[in-house]
């Protein structure tokens, strides 16, 4: 695919769980195929079945085969082995930015990064209320929201791009169960992202929910689990490609009052 002046595409996945069997298509056809059609890689999380640093050492000889930058967020699975610190490690020095409430800039775009946490959305959230267990499980939710608007506030790049594991919108995990909303996000995430405009989101998780909705603030927020992908598009590659306009044109274009113009997104639908 020619990439068209200005700007840079993005191609972003999640939920490959690797070392859990039954994944198609096979690694490096589908890692080749994103270098084919996309300038940088995102991917959402639960990279790993298990968090198994063999699980993550097998990934990185999948992701050989990528010739574009890779930026990554963990997932809930990425933690089960409690090796988290390992995993994270062999991604770094396989040549992965790891994001866990960090920013990063490549190709005039800035990352923000978290993995996020879980605890409903809206009126559903659950409060800090009663037992100290659902006062911890609230604060791991509220931490995730502040490494997420910690690592926002530092960009400083007019196009801006939030990754994370978990759901900020309950838009996004329509199709699940109701009853495992509440496991699936938390609408604490989309609070920075209120306060700290960014032109696009990427999220995984919910195997079963919906491919897209929108925040508050009419941002593109974009369910890239890869099960929930290879199901709703069959005839495509199981990744989205989103381009967003950079350099003099799109600096020039970017409002006084700092919201950001969604027209400077634009969501490819790949062969």
């Amino acid at each position: 695919m020619t990439r068209t002046a200005g700007t840079v595409r993005i191609a972003a996945l999640g939920d490959i769980h690797l070392g859990g069997g039954g994944m198609e298509p096979p690694l490096q056809m589908l890692f080749t195929q994103v270098s084919a059609h996309a300038d940088i890689l995102a991917l959402c999380g639960d990279l790993t079945d298990r968090g198994d640093p063999d699980e993550a050492k097998q990934l990185i000889k999948g992701l050989a085969t990528v010739t574009i930058p890779i930026i990554a967020v963990l997932g809930n699975h990425d933690y089960e082995c409690g090796k988290v610190s390992e995993v994270t490690r062999i991604l770094c020095d396989g040549g992965v930015r790891v994001l866990d409430g960090d920013a990063h800039e490549v190709l005039g775009v800035g990352f923000a990064g978290a993995k996020g946490f879980a605890g409903g959305f809206g009126r559903g959230a659950l409060g800090p209320w009663g037992e100290p267990l659902i006062k911890q499980f609230v604060r791991e939710a509220l931490d995730e929201a502040l490494k997420l608007e910690t690592a926002l506030s530092r960009l400083r790049t007019p196009r801006k791009v939030a990754l994370l594991h978990y759901a900020p919108i309950a838009a996004t995990v329509e199709g699940e169960p109701r009853e495992i909303f509440p496991y699936l996000g938390s609408s604490r995430l989309e609070e920075p992202l209120s306060r700290y405009p960014v032109d696009v989101v990427f999220h995984g998780h919910a195997h079963h929910g919906a491919t897209e909705g929108r925040t508050k603030g009419d941002v593109p927020v974009y369910n890239v689990s890869m099960m929930l992908l290879q199901r709703t598009y069959p005839d495509r590659p199981p990744f989205r490609v989103v381009e967003l306009q950079v350099g003099d044109s799109a600096d020039s274009e970017v409002p006084l009052t700092g919201l950001t113009p969604l027209r400077r997104v634009t969501d490819r639908p790949v062969a």
